[in-house]
């Protein structure tokens, strides 16, 4: 059975499915086991993509095998997960029904194979069907009020690519040689499905990927005209490139050596440079007072849902409590460290009220308010000065990641 074609990747898929909904891992995290074996790129793109949907649509998948059922079938049993996986590529990835049949079954050798068969059999010869929207789990609708509606239906399609320029000044060139579109200048989205580094551009350096709202943040300080900047939680890079890129003197610091090797690799694709250091911003001592600091804090990453929905059953109030804990901390950390005049940015790709607005109130600087002129179109300042995005926002266009952001000048 090992020599069936496609049955590693599913085999990857569904260790990818058992280590994001029984061991709380990452997607991220889990992969690096879980695809260990695939030596093709295909077959770890299919193995995401296969847990990926399962995971996007997981409510409404259990709801069709429940309905298919006699008895309810345990949450963590392993036909459970395996229809999950059948059902995806089924309905989302439109595999043949025969195909999803001879690469599943035998993930459950020894095990309930008729029961996988005929639940399957029966939903596809129904013509089983899912709705427009993915349903949230519970505990995320009532986090996210009524706004989460429309967050749903923005996570119904994996995301485009973003990518941001080196050089803003030349987004009608790189729109045109990558037959993209433009949201803002220096940006450029293309459909997803493109190994980036196949893309007109990329061993140039002439871009890298960066959704557009996390793009934001450091649009937000503008032209660097030689000041100093501290990036405090700068892996993997992106915004770190972007100041860098705008004529900042950029620190980026950042706890992890693996993840500042990702901006080191990027700095040398792009030829672009800051200073890299390796410390805990909690701990970390400077006598430097910077021009402007840009706090792109940990946190949950229930923004990223859209390419990332394990976060919709991984997150629950204990995570979201730690990760503002240590927001609270980092944002007293860099109001200390910031000169006279000079600029802060906060944010984080979190959907939590806690992590967003609770942190922003207790900043006792004055805020500078972030002007709808400094966005790209569509998007609205709050009247307190800050800016929320999420996936609902720019359905036309492809959405967005969700982002909280807002800004305060240090009295000179």
């Amino acid at each position: 059975m090992s020599d069936i074609p496609g049955l590693p990747a599913r085999k990857a898929a569904l260790r990818l499915l058992d280590a994001v909904l029984r061991r709380g891992e990452t997607l991220e995290q889990g992969g690096a086991a879980a695809l260990s074996g695939l030596r093709l790129p295909a077959d770890k793109a299919l193995a995401r993509a296969i847990a990926g949907e399962s995971l996007r649509w997981l409510i409404d998948l259990d709801l069709l095998i429940d309905g298919a059922t006699r008895q309810l079938l345990p949450d963590d049993a392993k036909v459970r997960f395996v229809l999950r996986l059948m059902l995806a590529q089924w309905l989302r990835l439109a595999m043949p029904p025969h195909v999803v049949i001879a690469t599943a079954l035998p993930l459950l050798d020894g095990g309930p194979r008729r029961l996988a068969h005929g639940v399957f059999g029966a939903l596809s010869r129904q013509g089983a069907l899912l709705p427009t929207a993915p349903t949230l789990p519970p505990g995320v609708q009532a986090r996210w009020g009524e706004r989460a509606a429309l967050i749903a239906k923005g996570l119904a399609e994996p995301p485009p690519l973003d990518l941001t320029l080196r050089d803003s000044e030349a987004t009608a060139e790189w729109v045109e040689r990558l037959g993209g579109a433009s949201l803002a200048c220096g940006h450029v989205r293309v459909p997803r499905g493109t190994m980036v580094e196949r893309l007109p551009g990329y061993a140039e350096g002439a871009w890298w990927v960066q959704d557009l709202a996390a793009s934001l943040p450091a649009r937000l300080l503008g032209a660097g005209g030689g000041r100093r900047v501290l990036d405090m939680a700068a892996a993997p890079g992106g915004k770190s490139l972007q100041l860098a890129a705008s004529g900042w003197q950029v620190v980026s610091l950042d706890a992890s050596q693996r993840r500042l090797e990702r901006l080191r690799d990027n700095l040398r694709r792009t030829k672009l440079s800051t200073d890299l250091m390796c410390a805990d911003a909690l701990t970390w001592e400077t006598e430097e007072r910077f021009d402007a600091i840009l706090l792109d804090a940990p946190c949950t990453a229930t923004g990223t849902c859209r390419r990332n929905p394990d976060v919709l059953h991984r997150i629950g109030s204990r995570h979201i409590a730690e990760a503002a804990a240590l927001q609270a901390g980092l944002l007293a950390r860099a109001t200390k460290w910031l000169k006279p005049g000079g600029q802060l940015v906060y944010a984080v790709c979190s959907l939590e009220w806690e992590e967003g607005e609770a942190q922003a109130a207790r900043v006792g600087l004055p805020v500078e308010r972030i002007r709808a002129d400094e966005l790209p179109s569509g998007l609205t300042p709050a009247e307190a000065g800050w800016i929320r995005t999420d996936p609902g926002m720019l359905p036309a266009e492809g959405g967005l990641d969700g982002f909280f952001v807002a800004r305060w000048r240090k009295d000179a």
